[in-house]
């Protein structure tokens, strides 16, 4: 992958507007739903993919809430089952509606150097969807934004915790601030009721900056969260940088906005500081 490589967006049009300016709008009224409160500079944050319409006010809810850096680290979960257990993409730049983000080279470089498991694999994010959807409100909170882009095809604990501490030491020598962003829906396709105990289950141990428990709930329990991943990993670095606290910014499913309580997508933004 050359430095001049630009991945295209591959859900634009789909998951969220096409067009430039729908896109600022929307993602500017998602931004402008939650009252204004002092930015947070917190070290991690969780915060759905699914399509605009239906978690992008949750999404909107978790970025209005943070002082959003120049750099942040996403995380996202493999849906496409293509590439790389710990796949990476290390030079170029990503296109969104609202133009490119530069990928920071420095910083995945250093990121690959101290996680041996990571791999440079562009066809993993290739049409994967779970990083590109973060991106449009990215932009627009910090229009310098840089970024690395991470997936993640591997449920294996021990994997997910080497990243956590990989990320958590080279973020700690950094001379300005990194944000971690995990992408994660919740529980998938069960009923509204059925997914507000299992999410529940899961964002308890999340606020206690518990990432073990969180794996376990997630595996033991059947909780469908797609991106349990990346929250491990960011937990595990975020937790080895100090944080002490965590905070339920706002939690919904896809029934209430759809009105369909019997299949439903559960949505849960969290900030970590």
């Amino acid at each position: 992958m050359t430095a001049t490589h630009i991945r295209h967006p591959a859900v634009a049009g789909r998951f969220y507007p096409h067009d430039a300016e729908a896109l600022r709008q929307e993602v500017r009224a998602y931004l402008s739903q939650t009252p204004l409160q002092t930015p947070l500079r917190a070290l991690g944050c969780i915060v759905p993919h699914a399509g605009y319409m239906y978690s992008g006010h949750v999404a909107g809810a978790v970025f209005s809430r943070l002082e959003i850096p120049q750099l942040c680290l996403v995380l996202c979960p493999n849906h496409t089952g293509v590439g790389r257990a710990l796949a990476i993409v290390s030079e170029g730049a990503w296109l969104t509606p609202l133009g490119n983000v530069a990928i920071d080279s420095a910083f995945a470089a250093a990121l690959k150097q101290r996680c041996p498991l990571l791999q440079e694999d562009p066809a993993a994010h290739r049409s994967e969807h779970a990083a590109e959807v973060e991106l449009p409100f990215l932009q627009t909170c910090q229009p310098q934004l840089r970024f690395v882009p991470i997936a993640l095809g591997t449920g294996q604990f021990d994997a997910l915790e080497q990243l956590g501490d990989a990320v958590a030491d080279v973020i700690a020598v950094q001379n300005d601030p990194v944000l971690i962003v995990a992408s994660s829906d919740m529980n998938h396709y069960e009923s509204d009721a059925i997914t507000r105990v299992k999410d529940r289950s899961a964002i308890e141990p999340i606020l206690t900056l518990d990432a073990r428990t969180l794996y376990d709930v997630v595996t033991q329990q059947h909780v469908s969260m797609c991106g349990f991943g990346p929250a491990v990993a960011m937990l595990t670095a975020a937790t080895k940088l100090g944080a002490t606290s965590a905070e339920l910014v706002k939690y919904a499913t896809s029934g209430d906005i759809s009105g369909d309580r019997d299949t439903v997508v559960g949505y849960a933004g969290i900030v970590i500081d």
